[in-house]
């Protein structure tokens, strides 16, 4: 005879096999059943419990307390019963352990040696930043004393002053007033912080992971630190500053610009008039002779009855060029302007409507192109040390 397994003889006597059917567990279920194959390994490695006390691993602590409560939760013993070939979920507490009843979350991180997280902790994730402005706050927050400071410290009280006297302005530093990275160049003024910062270097151009071009800033702060942070960084830590700002040029700045950008207030209107006078030596200069001038207001409402007025030599205008001004100081911008021009000021004497006379001022023999060069030159900060000279018809280097 055959020898017939246990299974097929229940089979030839028409005897049906029952096949147990494999347990399943529910997600929490299959969580607590794992944690508990961690403190059986740590038993299985160790030849004990784990155990509570600060001179125990972080992780013998942890499971420690997960043990403590397993052996309280009555759904735990039920489950892992049958697993605990140990004997660890029907053996008594430890010595020392903490009820995990009476046990909360900043208790258990007590018990653990991990000291409950603060309002103000860092670990507390309530505004999760990128790796990339991570990158950047670090970048910003590492200072270190900058060695030569002795060689910008005079840049510093300069910028300082030209701010109180109004030869420089701070523009608030915004995305959408077209600044672009680019914009960041060496010898510009910021201010980050609360400190004026000064980009005294910048480095080889380099592409980012990214894609976009990026490059190494030595930036020098106005307490007399430093720092070597990114180009990309330094724009992203104006952004969110609200306090952040960039100081424009002497002289520069959006003066002029076609565009506005936004926190721009319009000073005023540079014009520039052409005389309809009949005057011998106007009519035969006129297309050479002009008057400059600055307003605060309406050009029309300026010139409006300059034919009564000595100031447009007792005659009709003509406005040939106008620019917009924006914060800019419009007496010293026409100060500027005049002390440009003064060798080619008009010399010229009329009667007034009463007889008389009178030397019209902010006249000028000067070509309109020269005049539209000079407004140029002090929009992009280039005026500084050029006057006109007469016998070139130029603008020429002082």
């Amino acid at each position: 005879m055959v020898d017939l397994s246990d299974d097929e003889l229940l089979a030839e006597l028409g005897v049906e096999v029952e096949t147990p059917k494999a347990r399943t567990y529910t997600p929490r279920q299959e969580r607590i059943i794992a944690g508990f194959e961690d403190i059986v390994r740590f038993y299985e490695e160790h030849g004990r419990a784990p155990l509570h006390g600060e001179d125990r691993d972080i992780f013998e602590r942890l499971y420690a307390v997960r043990l403590d409560r397993l052996r309280e939760l009555e759904e735990c013993r039920e489950l892992l019963t049958d697993m605990d070939k140990h004997g660890l979920i029907a053996g008594t507490q430890s010595e020392g352990q903490v009820s995990p009843t009476e046990i909360d979350d900043d208790a258990l991180l007590a018990e653990l040696g991990v000291e409950p997280a603060g309002e103000d902790d860092i670990r507390v994730l309530r505004h999760v930043q990128s790796a990339e402005e991570r990158r950047a706050a670090e970048e910003i927050a590492n200072r270190t004393k900058c060695a030569d400071f002795y060689r910008f410290k005079p840049l510093f009280e300069q910028v300082e002053r030209d701010l109180e006297s109004g030869a420089r302005s701070t523009r608030r530093f915004v995305k959408d007033a077209g600044f672009l990275k680019a914009d960041i160049t060496k010898g510009q003024f910021f201010i980050l912080g609360g400190q004026i910062a000064y980009i005294a270097e910048v480095g080889d151009t380099f592409k980012a992971p990214n894609g976009e071009l990026d490059a190494r800033l030595r930036v020098i702060y106005s307490n007399g630190t430093e720092s070597d942070l990114l180009r990309r960084s330094m724009q992203r830590a104006l952004y969110k500053d609200d306090a952040g700002r960039r100081i424009t040029e002497i002289e520069a700045g959006p003066l002029f610009a076609a565009e506005t950008e936004e926190g721009d207030l319009e000073s005023g209107t540079i014009y520039v008039l052409r005389s309809k006078s009949d005057h011998p030596m106007v009519a035969e200069n006129r297309n050479l002779i002009h008057k400059i001038g600055v307003t605060g207001g309406s050009v029309e409402t300026r010139i409006a009855g300059a034919d009564k007025s000595a100031t447009y030599l007792l005659a009709g205008v003509e406005v040939v060029a106008t620019y917009k001004l924006f914060n800019i100081n419009r007496v010293q911008l026409e100060g500027v302007i005049h002390k440009v021009f003064a060798g080619a000021a008009l010399d010229l004497t009329i009667p007034d409507r009463f007889g008389n006379p009178v030397k019209p001022r902010e006249w000028f023999l000067v070509p309109l192109p020269v005049i539209d060069e000079a407004v140029t030159r002090i929009q992009v900060g280039s005026i500084t040390g050029y006057v006109y000279d007469r016998t070139q018809a130029r603008l020429v280097s002082a």
